[in-house]
């Protein structure tokens, strides 16, 4: 926030200046008709009190899927079967592509048949190799073709098992982009599948703040296409390493997203709490003014005079500024009229019915 620059009162100067220009007056004189004393500056003063206040750290994130994975085809074949709709939910296991399988069962059986021969081949040697009737050499060979119909079956179930393509997670598939009754090849990219709840945000946090923050620490966001509604989650994931050229880390988080109303993609503004101080003196920001970047305020003492105070602020949070010294709870500040007062001058503060604006909301409510 921009603080008003403290300002002397051209009044004040010109009287200072003429006062210095007059005779001085005989003993008596302004009981018997000399310039009446200046009333007091109306202004506006409310107590500096003590609350909980936070600093956080605003920051433009990118909004990404909890899961996301490109569906391709395992083989080639044609598309008999799509069992999802677009942009619709699915669950974990649910079929979404099916090809056709008609020739793959056919092949499947002859490997069956092959093996059932290999293995009563296999049998035998066996037996003549017991009885020294067929040489290692022959037994060797009837055995690797063995194995090797064992191996072609296990190829032939696992291809067949292949034509099914089912979801491995719940959530929401993208635009598919095949149609049934399409002849695909191997590696076809047939879809996208997303899981939307929760989403995650990516942002990027400059490393002076990364002390000051925690995993598990809630964050709040908006975007664009929300303006009046507020997402919350929580951090899980602080990257352990800066990177060298922006001096930033990689922080993520998850945001409930029971909806769908984040998407991939979206830009997010971020607030991230980094302190949180229980019993602060604050002042509303309007008291606060800047002279040669110090920060001075005015504050009214027992006498109704102003007296123009020196201070060190903390935190800004909500419209008030943390004090960190120069003013204690309980002191009037003036929040309004500072620019008409001069140190050491007679004020009069309004009511409280005027300073009610600077004080904090109460809530309200009813059974």
């Amino acid at each position: 926030m921009q603080y008003p620059r403290l300002l002397l009162s051209a009044a004040a100067c010109a009287m200072a200046l003429l006062s210095a220009c007059q005779k001085p007056a005989a003993p008596g004189a302004a009981a018997k008709g000399g310039p009446p004393a200046m009333p007091p500056t109306q202004v506006i003063a409310i107590a500096a009190r003590r609350e909980a206040v936070a600093e956080s750290l605003s920051l433009v994130g990118t909004l990404a899927a909890n899961e996301w994975v490109e569906i391709k085809a395992e083989l080639e074949g044609t598309v008999v079967e799509i069992g999802f709709d677009e942009g619709k939910p699915v669950t974990k296991g649910q079929l979404l592509f099916r090809l056709d399988e008609s020739r793959l069962n056919t092949s499947l059986a002859e490997a069956e048949v092959n093996l059932k021969l290999s293995k009563v081949n296999f049998d035998r040697a066996q037996q003549l190799l017991r009885d020294k009737t067929i040489s290692q050499q022959e037994f060797d060979q009837l055995a690797s073709r063995f194995e090797s119909m064992q191996a072609a079956l296990a190829v032939k179930q696992r291809e067949l098992k292949d034509t099914k393509i089912h979801a491995a997670f719940a959530g929401v598939m993208g635009a598919r982009n095949v149609s049934s009754g399409q002849v695909i090849k191997k590696d076809t990219v047939l879809g996208a599948l997303v899981d939307l709840n929760p989403v995650k945000v990516e942002v990027s946090v400059p490393e002076r703040f990364l002390s000051l923050l925690k995993l598990d620490q809630t964050i709040e966001l908006r975007v664009a296409a929300f303006p009046g509604r507020k997402f919350t989650g929580q951090v899980y994931f602080i990257a352990p390493q800066v990177d060298t050229n922006t001096r930033t880390a990689l922080v993520k988080a998850k945001i409930a997203n029971a909806d769908f109303a984040l998407k991939p993609g979206m830009f997010a503004n971020l607030d991230l709490t980094l302190q949180l101080r229980d019993a602060a003196v604050v002042v509303p920001e309007p008291a606060i003014m800047v002279n040669a970047d110090k920060a001075m305020l005015y504050i009214v003492d027992k006498d109704m005079n102003a007296q123009l105070r020196p201070v060190k602020l903390g935190v800004r949070s909500a419209g008030v500024v943390e004090i960190l010294q120069g003013v204690e709870a309980g002191q009037l500040v003036i929040v309004e009229g500072v620019q008409k007062v001069r140190p050491g001058a007679k004020v009069k503060p309004a009511g409280p019915e005027a300073a009610a604006a600077y004080l904090p909301k109460t809530p309200t409510g009813g059974n």
